[in-house]
């Protein structure tokens, strides 16, 4: 490859290539990089199962988990460490999120994703949710796999939410 004058560092093949036209190119990439970077929403964990992206917010779906004061009765605290556990999952990635329609509180239920991969299936492997079958069965068996190993609340005397709010409708 031969090197046009004037095109310190730029290769050209056969000194067929524009100096300037493979500048301008450069920097519409930058510029289109800069503004994609300009556009893109910021993501805040609110608990360990809902995202709010932009002004929207997203309850995970197919997952459920620890309400964000809940404390196992070992005295871990499950709501804690799930929202420190989504955090760390959606820090400085792309969140893409696929509406599966909406929760009682209007927030949609959104199959989530940061770069590419799957937030409830992350959750429920690392042990900080439970599978939501009332959704779907598709993280029925990595839960069982998390219970077995003892990873995250499967390590603590935990109950699901679920459970939790059965109780607290029964003490009324």
């Amino acid at each position: 490859m031969a090197i046009a004058p004037g095109a310190e560092g730029m290769e050209c093949p056969d000194k067929q290539c524009n100096p300037s036209a493979a500048m301008s190119r450069h920097l519409a990439i930058l510029a289109l990089a800069a503004a994609l970077a300009a556009c893109a929403l910021t993501v805040r964990v609110v608990d360990g199962e809902t995202i709010i992206a932009g002004t929207t917010h997203y309850r995970l779906w197919g997952i459920d988990a620890p309400g964000m004061h809940q404390v196992c009765a070992d005295g871990w605290p499950a709501g804690m460490e799930a929202r420190l556990a989504l955090e760390a999952l959606v820090s400085g990635r792309r969140i893409v999120c696929e509406s599966r329609g909406y929760d009682p509180y209007r927030r949609i239920y959104g199959q989530c994703r940061a770069d590419g991969q799957d937030l409830g299936a992350a959750m429920v492997t690392a042990g900080m949710a439970w599978a939501s079958v009332s959704h779907s069965r598709a993280y029925v068996g990595i839960e069982q796999d998390a219970r077995d190993e003892g990873r995250g609340l499967h390590a603590h005397d935990c109950s699901p939410p679920s459970d939790l709010d059965q109780s607290a409708m029964n003490i009324r």
